[in-house]
């Protein structure tokens, strides 16, 4: 038996889960929210215990030793010691062209993830001081990273290929990569299960903050919205998804913005927050029953879009033997749901109304019974995904 932390590390936030495996039993699980911040959040939950404190914390290496104070509490802890975890598995977003598989961490791992922040400045840079910081306080466990981008490096060079000149994309490693792999895998993986077919068509849907779909053919990735950055595909919070590329040169010379400046407006303000100046779907919804015209624009472009690439991704599966909605949104919104699956009887996806206004946390079909095509609802769980990826890797 062996403990493995779990650590999702963003610019501002902190995930974690701790897990006794391979039992995939939780320990403990939490998150820290506004890292850097004198309000900043911990939550720490157990079976027996639920803490919540509102506290300053200043950077990532308080905030991890702000986790190993309360889980060595001898209260309400659940460690005697900091070198009872055997193991710390670490998200990484982007891993390029280096990772194509869960790794060791080593000082050219690092090094190649310190090189990769080029393409994913968000992300990488602040995955890799959660790596550093783990390593300081956890000397004895083993380092793990799991790479969002692994699990699309099955997509074929037709599709992951731009049509641009090949210096820039063979020498340059400019190329579709795919984000959200670890939740597309474990959602795959769960479809599978529950289909029971050797070879199955699969399209994902991951409907969170950030969104993402992947076309899935026998449990490989084969194709994905998002490509050489979290940006491209739907449309997500405050990311504006697919555009015309000659929009970023018409606003640079229209508006004398900077390529830093038209960035910031695709990342942060664009999406859902650029649209209706809310980046909650929540609020969005509540606003569009009250009438808002932005609001119910807003939805109707978002599902339009998510069903745009259903239609496409079909066509390159050849057909289809399940739809999966998962993450945030896809999970909780009988709303998105049902507006997607709206008027694509063509491809024989029905769905079943009062199913999809059942509020369940486990799997489930909500599909009609005439439904050629599963329509499921399967919450995602990264971190368990991540902590068997690093139990497997190092078991032997």
């Amino acid at each position: 038996m062996q403990q493995i932390l779990v650590l999702n590390t963003g610019s501002s936030s902190l995930k974690f889960q701790l897990f006794l495996m391979p039992n995939e039993t939780v320990l403990c699980s939490g998150l820290i929210e506004r890292l850097g911040s004198d309000d900043a959040k911990f939550i720490f939950k157990t079976e027996e215990t639920s803490i919540e404190v509102i506290t300053p914390i200043a950077n990532h290496n308080d905030g991890l030793q702000l986790l190993v104070k309360q889980l060595l509490n001898k209260k309400t802890g659940i460690l005697k010691s900091a070198e009872e975890i055997d193991i710390v598995g670490h998200r990484v977003v982007h891993g390029g062209n280096y990772f194509n598989d869960t790794t060791e961490i080593t000082p050219d791992v690092k090094a190649k993830i310190k090189v990769l922040s080029s393409l994913a400045p968000l992300h990488n840079p602040a995955n890799l001081e959660g790596i550093k910081v783990a390593e300081s306080i956890f000397k004895n466990a083993k380092q793990v990273a799991v790479f969002d981008t692994a699990f699309h490096q099955t997509i074929p060079e037709y599709a992951y290929k731009y049509a641009i000149p090949k210096e820039y994309s063979d020498e340059h490693d400019i190329r579709l990569y795919g984000f959200h792999g670890t939740s597309h895998k474990y959602v795959s993986e769960k479809t599978i299960e529950f289909l029971g077919k050797k070879e199955s068509k699969i399209i994902t849907i991951h409907l969170g903050n950030g969104c993402s779909m992947s076309a899935i053919k026998n449990g490989k990735s084969i194709d994905h919205s998002l490509g050489f950055s979290p940006i491209t595909g739907l449309i997500m919070g405050t990311r504006s998804g697919d555009i015309d590329p000659t929009i970023i040169f018409h606003l640079a010379e229209k508006f004398k913005l900077s390529l830093r400046e038209i960035n910031t407006i695709l990342q942060k303000k664009s999406g859902m927050l650029g649209l209706t100046g809310y980046s909650d779907l929540r609020d969005i919804q509540a606003k569009a029953n009250a009438g808002d015209k932005a609001c119910q624009l807003a939805l109707t472009m978002n599902t339009y879009r998510i069903k745009k690439y259903i239609g496409s991704y079909a066509a390159i599966l050849n057909g289809l033997d399940a739809i999966v909605f998962t993450a945030g949104i896809g999970e909780n919104s009988n709303y998105m749901r049902e507006s997607v699956c709206k008027d694509l009887d063509f491809l024989g996806i029905k769905l079943d109304t009062e199913k999809n206004n059942k509020s369940l946390k486990t799997i489930r079909a909500i599909n009609s019974k005439d439904s050629k095509v599963k329509i499921l609802v399967i919450p995602t769980n990264e971190e368990l995904e991540i902590a068997k990826q690093a139990f497997n890797l190092l078991k032997n």
